[in-house]
């Protein structure tokens, strides 16, 4: 049976406290009723780096020149970060089990790691290349309450044999044949550069198709930060030409981006959609109904891993304390329901068969470059984020730790250029989830389900 957890009232009392910090340190400017951050949650996510090693050698990569040769942080001290994440955003805290590559530790280290992440009530998601991901391997991990899986797949990784994003289509495909059935969402992360650019509405006809199976796509786009020889983005790479080219790809689709707010508005932006009948729905058009949600059901304790549980406890909310939802809410799901049936029909009478109908969000993050976050409105990025690394001594926003990395990785007691020299990843000898290394000539992705 799947891990769940429930959280005590001591746990729930506590979050409710952490939120109530957060809204209190939010500035006015962005406390606004959409405002996820202090209503909803505390945090986005906070990512936990279990390793700084990777079996790839991207052209875009955060990770630094010393990542290769600084050791894997023990067992116990990576307790003590997990520990840290649930005092300082409260159980449920979304955490990104990464790297470097995550897969690269020790199996038996990493489902340890998800593990004790689950057993603490927070909400474990593996982060990988997927080459080492095998299926097997994300049963176990499932098993012990991973929650998410995030794929990244893009040309910056130089995948021997893809020459196209579009080409890369089938290494997705075998990725979402991997995790199908295992009750894991799905994330597939796409670095945004001059190169794929081009090809973002012919990626997302593909991750429209998989509505469903696939949970969200997050395009992340291209930094001056880390050891990639790519550097600073070119001029074309705007959010608002992505998100153009999304709802291009969405069929012309007009998406809510700005409807729903974590953090600070120039940091992200995501839009949540059904797919029926191959058709996009943009479920946030109207931004006073999520205001309203966050106002009315913001507190209400949710598990995303006990849908029915959480439904029903929505359900008793509205009944005993918001009744008059069911009027307002009722509205806004009979007007979504008349733009999901006609296309859901549709495709019965062509196609005869059951319409597909999944859920889909698209996600846009813009990564600041290590060398711009000096000015008054980066201060504000880094002081308003929703993205926060675990380090040894707390959490801080990613891109702050991205320009900083160095200082955060290395262990003290290691001098720079003595102790510690610069490396680059060793891709001729990857490993494949079982058997020998192979050469890098062969280190395409693992095809084994």
């Amino acid at each position: 049976m799947k891990f769940s957890y429930t959280p005590t009232n001591d746990e729930l009392t506590h979050k409710q406290r952490r939120r109530d910090q957060r809204l209190r340190d939010t500035s006015p400017a962005f406390r606004r009723p959409n405002q996820v951050l202090g209503q909803r949650s505390t945090i986005g996510c906070v990512a936990l780096e279990i390793t700084q090693r990777c079996n790839l050698d991207c052209t875009l990569c955060y990770l630094s020149e010393y990542s290769e040769s600084v050791p894997d942080p023990p067992l116990e001290e990576l307790r003590r970060k997990l520990d840290f994440i649930k005092d300082r955003f409260g159980v449920h805290t979304n955490v990104q089990i990464t790297g470097g590559d995550p897969t690269l530790r020790p199996r038996a280290e990493l489902v340890e790691i998800v593990r004790y992440a689950a057993g603490i009530g927070l909400y474990p998601a593996l982060f990988t290349n997927g080459i080492r991901a095998s299926r097997d391997l994300l049963r176990e991990l499932a098993d012990v309450g991973l929650v998410d899986v995030a794929f990244h797949v893009d040309l910056t990784q130089e995948r021997k044999g893809y020459a196209t994003e579009i080409a890369l289509n089938d290494v997705r495909s075998k990725y979402l044949e991997r995790a199908h059935g295992l009750g894991l969402a799905v994330i597939f992360n796409t670095t945004v550069f001059q190169g794929n650019v081009g090809e973002i509405p012919e990626l997302v006809r593909f991750f429209v198709r998989h509505a469903g199976e696939l949970g969200m796509a997050s395009f992340q786009m291209q930094a001056d930060t880390g050891r990639g020889y790519l550097r600073k983005r070119e001029d074309e790479i705007t959010k608002q030409r992505i998100c153009r080219l999304i709802e291009e790809g969405c069929e012309g689709t007009k998406l809510s981006w700005d409807s729903v707010l974590f953090g600070h508005p120039d940091c992200h932006n995501i839009a949540y959609c059904v797919v029926a009948g191959g058709k996009v729905i943009d479920l946030f058009d109207d931004v006073d109904v999520l205001s309203r949600w966050l106002a009315d059901f913001g507190t209400v304790a949710l598990d995303r891993t006990q849908v029915v549980q959480s439904a029903t406890r929505v359900l008793k909310h509205m009944l005993l304390q918001r009744p008059d939802w069911l009027r307002y809410g009722g509205r806004w799901a009979g007007r979504k329901l008349l733009q999901a049936v006609p296309p859901l029909v549709l495709e019965a009478v062509e196609k005869k068969r059951l319409p597909q109908l999944g859920k889909i969000s698209f996600f846009i993050q813009n990564f600041m470059d290590a060398d711009s976050l000096k000015g008054q409105v980066e201060s504000e990025r880094v002081q308003h984020c929703s993205f926060h690394v675990a380090t040894r001594d707390g959490s801080l926003s990613m891109c702050e730790h991205n320009a900083r990395r160095d200082d955060f990785i290395i262990p003290a007691s290691l001098i720079r250029g003595r102790d510690i020299l610069p490396r680059r990843p060793p891709i001729a000898a990857v490993l494949r989830p079982s058997g020998p290394a192979v050469s890098s000539d062969d280190a395409q992705v693992d095809s084994s389900s």
